[in-house]
């Protein structure tokens, strides 16, 4: 049956669409589009889902659910919801057991011990075992997988079976981050059966893990489903629920424009979506939904600067910069109550962390200490420094960037902004990393990782993009990264923090880095987000009322209606699935 709200939903794929007069009669209407079969149509009628179906919509589709093909986060959404991992994080972000029931590491930090639980079974009824976790990580390091985040297994020399349940993993030299890794979703283990079955279509024809949710079938661009595998247990996931999810089905929607999600979801055609920050505050007064909002992400935001020129190159002039903004007063007029404001590189769920310890590292608003180091590098009020302020598009970013030419300019830096998208701007950073001459640049950057590790991405030589190095950091950055004693990597934590809060190499801004909120309606109980954004279907279910709730029927009419509506498919929404970070390596 033809629905006005469909047939508006379909053409907002498309972009600045002016609606004006569409005109349906209520009579028997040809209707030629996307191929849809002509019809009788007497209402206006909303599809209700299958009962003990939820249904989750989305901005964008996934890529692939290859764990070694893809680094996107909205892939990395449904990956974790088909396989499983070795190790789990709680909801602070410590290690505990998962698919592995205990693991251990040798006193060189150079082999590590994995123990299983017994009796895991995949979706399709074989067995995971010590075997399954060899191939898994095999593959993942084989160059021929070319997988974007080989780099995050470490130096793995060889992965060795001892017995059905155990895997000895031998690196080439100690590798701290490893044992946090393996609670990432970018380290889940594979059926080896999966690839036997789909061959090079694995991922995109179907998928083997032994998560909560089996693969059912996949409509690219349009709809992903799955269903809930009746063998689970659940060993380390922070969800009330040890045994298979309550519901009968979840699909996975993609609908682009934001109009169209939030009109679904009110009308109780999907129960969960993404909205845009700008809707947020409207949402939070609907009592037919309900608001959720990810924290502890592992995301952070922060100014770096291109060093490889003048003026940046020296250490004073990144200082005045730090010295000549006010963070906290800035995040707090911008983003007030929605981000925490940033005095430590990395955010507490990563690592343990002190932001007091932070505090007495970082610098602090001072316009006259701003003012005397830039006239020690020959600029004054006749001559400021001139920069370029760059950064990505939404978020609010550009109005924070704003914020802070004005307190630059009072301290004699004159700033020039510019906004682009996350892939524009990182070629930039690496274009400007590559030139002797020209303006001093700061970009506003987000990375978002389960580990300090990531500074080492960033900072270790050649440097991302060709940005910061120094033979001094470098051996911090190593030894960060080799210290398997907790106590000794906490210790290399800070050491590397204050060397670039001392060195103004990176100024904190605020965490989370960008919002993922979520939005469902009243009927949805259960749903929780883990940390580092990851959304949990293990306890979801679905009240009586949306169990047996029917089509909505508008009233039918024998005359012919007028809309007109405008649909601007510009909304502010972060391009979540290409933010910088090490989720690209």
């Amino acid at each position: 049956m033809f629905s006005l709200n469909h047939f508006v939903q379909k053409l907002t794929h498309q972009k600045n669409w002016r609606f004006i007069a569409i005109t349906l009669i209520v009579t028997t209407l040809a209707i030629a589009c996307n191929s849809t079969k002509t019809t009788t149509t007497t209402s206006e009628t909303v599809t209700a889902p299958e009962a003990g179906t939820v249904v989750w919509a989305r901005y964008r589709d996934s890529d692939t659910l290859d764990p070694h093909k893809s680094t996107s986060p909205l892939s990395r959404q449904i990956i974790d919801q088909i396989y499983d991992t070795l190790l789990a994080f709680d909801d602070q972000g410590k290690i505990q057991p998962n698919l592995a029931k205990e693991w251990s590491v040798n006193d060189n930090g150079q082999e590590y011990t994995f123990k299983l639980n017994e009796n895991i079974k995949c979706h399709d009824g074989t067995t995971f075992d010590a075997k399954a976790v060899k191939f898994t990580i095999d593959r993942a390091i084989n160059p021929e997988t070319q997988n974007s985040t080989k780099d995050s297994w470490g130096p793995i020399e060889t992965v060795e079976v001892v017995d059905d349940l155990t895997v000895k993993v031998k690196m080439a030299e100690a590798f701290s981050p490893f044992p946090r890794f393996l609670a990432d979703p970018y380290s889940s283990m594979i059926c080896p059966s999966a690839i036997q079955t789909y061959n090079e279509k694995f991922g995109i024809d179907g998928a083997i893990g032994t998560g909560p949710f089996k693969f059912v079938e996949w409509t690219q661009g349009e709809q992903l489903v799955l269903e809930p595998n009746p063998d689970y247990k659940n060993y380390g996931r922070t969800v009330d629920n040890s045994g298979t999810p309550y519901i009968n089905k979840l699909v996975i929607k993609t609908m682009p424009e934001v109009e169209a999600r939030l009109a679904a979801l009110k009308s109780g055609e999907i129960h969960l979506t993404e909205p845009p920050i700008t809707e947020v505050s409207n949402l939070k007064k609907d009592s037919n939904l309900k608001l959720y909002t990810a924290e502890n992400t592992g995301q952070i935001v922060f100014l770096e600067f291109v060093t490889y020129r003048p003026p940046f190159n020296d250490k004073k002039a990144r200082q005045a910069v730090a010295y000549g903004i006010d963070v906290k007063k800035t995040i707090e007029e911008v983003l007030a109550g929605l981000v925490k404001p940033s005095e430590c590189p990395i955010v507490d769920v990563m690592f343990p962390n002190d932001e007091k310890l932070c505090s007495e590292f970082s610098i602090k608003p001072d316009q006259e200490e701003a003012k005397t180091l830039l006239s020690e590098l020959g600029y004054s009020e006749d001559k400021p420094l001139e920069v370029t302020l760059l950064t990505w598009r939404g978020g609010n970013r550009e109005k924070i960037l704003e914020n802070f030419q004005t307190q630059l300019e009072e301290v004699g830096i004159k700033a020039n902004l510019e906004t682009m998208d996350i892939g524009s701007l990182n070629a930039r950073i690496k274009q400007e990393n590559s030139q002797a001459e020209g303006n001093g640049v700061i970009d506003m950057m987000g990375w978002s990782w389960y580990d300090p590790n990531f500074l080492y991405k960033l900072w270790h030589s050649p440097g991302w993009m060709g940005g910061y190095h120094s033979d001094e950091l470098d051996t911090l950055l190593t030894e960060m990264r080799s210290a398997t004693n907790s106590k000794e990597r906490q210790e290399k934590v800070v050491e590397v923090q204050k060397y670039l809060l001392d060195n103004a190499v990176m100024i904190p801004l605020y965490s989370p880095g960008w919002m993922w909120n979520y939005v469902s309606s009243s009927d949805l109980e259960g749903f929780k987000i883990g940390v580092f954004n990851r959304p949990f279907f293990n306890d979801v279910k679905l009240s009586t009322a949306m169990d047996k709730k029917e089509a909505v029927t508008s009233p039918a009419s024998s005359e012919k209606e007028v809309v007109e509506q405008e649909v601007n498919s510009e909304e502010n929404i972060e391009d979540k699935d290409s933010i910088a970070s090490p989720e690209n390596e």
